[in-house]
């Protein structure tokens, strides 16, 4: 596994994700840290990013993390659209898991091996490029990991302690 990218290149090592092209079903899988993740398989259509907010969404409540519902669902729709446009196969796989018990990492897996690059130029004639600077600020980590049959790009967002 070979990580590259944003603030995510330093961490944990986690598991690959499932195979890409299941059914589109959530499922709960068990991680070493205790905690469960939750997946599913989606069309790569710009349309998936609703349902990926929803999974985003359940996971969150049933983990009691409802302070990190807005940021996440912001960035799993910019790490979705990013997979919608630029991945190869008809389908992405969607993750949702709990590394600690204040933090959730959401990951969008496609079968391109490009890595997504900040850009941070400021250039107001874009309409469209400016999602992973959206990640970035939103997120405590983010970054890529790659397979060798395609990436997942992934971000962490913590909740902070009263």
């Amino acid at each position: 596994m070979e990580r590259r990218g944003g603030k995510g290149t330093r961490g944990r090592d986690h598991p690959a994700p499932p195979p890409i092209g299941a059914p589109a079903t959530a499922t709960a899988t068990s991680y070493p840290t205790g905690h469960p993740a939750y997946s599913q398989t989606l069309p790569r259509e710009a349309g998936s990013a609703a349902a990926a907010r929803q999974l985003v969404r359940t996971a969150l409540t049933v983990w009691g993390l409802d302070s990190l519902t807005e940021d996440a669902t912001l960035v799993i729709t910019e790490l979705v659209s990013n997979a919608v446009d630029h991945s190869r196969l008809p389908s992405i796989r969607v993750l949702v898991s709990r590394p600690s018990a204040n933090c959730v990492r959401v990951g969008v897996v496609d079968r391109s091996r490009t890595i997504p690059i900040l850009r941070t130029d400021s250039k107001g004639d874009r309409l469209r490029g400016r999602g992973l600077l959206l990640v970035d600020t939103l997120t405590d980590e983010w970054g890529t990991e790659l397979y060798r049959w395609g990436k997942q790009v992934w971000a962490e967002l913590k909740e902070t302690e009263a």
